[in-house]
């Protein structure tokens, strides 16, 4: 085998055959749904407390536009504006379906945050890093791009988001995570391998929305919010105040507020 099958038959230059707008236009069709828009800024949830605490408090309410077998959007104030969210969208080749499909639908800018594990401690658990690269221990990126260590971020993206935060007095650090596709397989030897290359987190859907955005001119950036160091002591998984959603909502909205025009907040469709 001169290499892996997961490596064979990628042609990243290559035009795809089946394309988001294709599947949305067929969702529309299917349910009677007109072309609209989704906000321009969007985030993707992982972990869904961000979304569920939304709901709860009655601070946003369903896109009813949203075309996606998949999943639920649903539309909130952020910074002023009306933004899109998508919970449980877990692991990389399910953040990147949700991601072709918001750009295709009208997103400009799409933040990931998701909870991660501690590898190289930066401080107590909870923190939040901003992710400038990615180890591509999975497969969805090599679709995307040529095969390479990391999944890069925009440095122009992340440099606004650390000044923004900075001077907010808001704490995230800048650095590198891994992400995988089989958290149940985080071995001492992988862990201790991504230690040496001074990664921070181990996470599951950077590197490959990464990719995506570099071969798609997408605007992306993905946080991490470490909480955990893998299950090994008790008491772990804490994520603060809220399930962490009070310290997630501050930085989102820091974020969103530095890095896009400022519109009214209109409410959803």
């Amino acid at each position: 085998m001169s290499s892996p099958p997961i490596l064979d038959n990628k042609e990243p230059d290559a035009p795809s055959v089946f394309e988001p707008a294709a599947l949305l236009r067929e969702a529309r069709r299917q349910k009677g749904l007109p072309v609209a828009n989704v906000p321009p800024v969007c985030v993707l949830d992982p972990d869904g407390d961000i979304v569920r605490r939304l709901r709860k408090e009655g601070r946003s309410r369903s896109f009813d536009g949203w075309p996606c077998y998949h999943t639920q959007l649903d539309a909130f104030e952020l910074a002023g504006r009306t933004a899109g969210i998508v919970g449980c969208a877990v692991g990389a080749p399910f953040a990147v379906l949700i991601a072709e499909e918001l750009f295709a639908s009208g997103c400009s800018f799409l933040i990931s945050l998701t909870s991660a594990g501690q590898i190289v401690a930066a401080g107590p658990t909870p923190y939040f890093v901003i992710i400038d690269r990615a180890l591509r221990d999975e497969g969805t990126s090599y679709h995307y791009a040529a095969p390479t260590e990391y999944g890069e971020a925009d440095p122009q993206v992340v440099r606004i988001a650390a000044d923004a935060l900075k001077s907010k007095g808001l704490q995230a650090i800048v650095g590198p995570t891994w992400t995988t596709d089989a958290p149940f397989r985080e071995t001492d030897e992988a862990i201790e391998a991504a230690k040496r290359r001074g990664i921070l987190a181990v996470e599951m859907e950077a590197a490959a929305l990464y990719a995506f955005a570099m071969a798609n001119k997408r605007r992306v950036l993905c946080l991490a919010h470490v909480t955990n160091t893998m299950g090994r002591v008790h008491e772990d998984f804490e994520k603060g105040e809220a399930d962490g959603t009070a310290d997630a909502l501050a930085v989102l909205e820091t974020i969103v507020e530095a890095s896009t025009p400022q519109p009214r907040f209109c409410g959803a469709s």
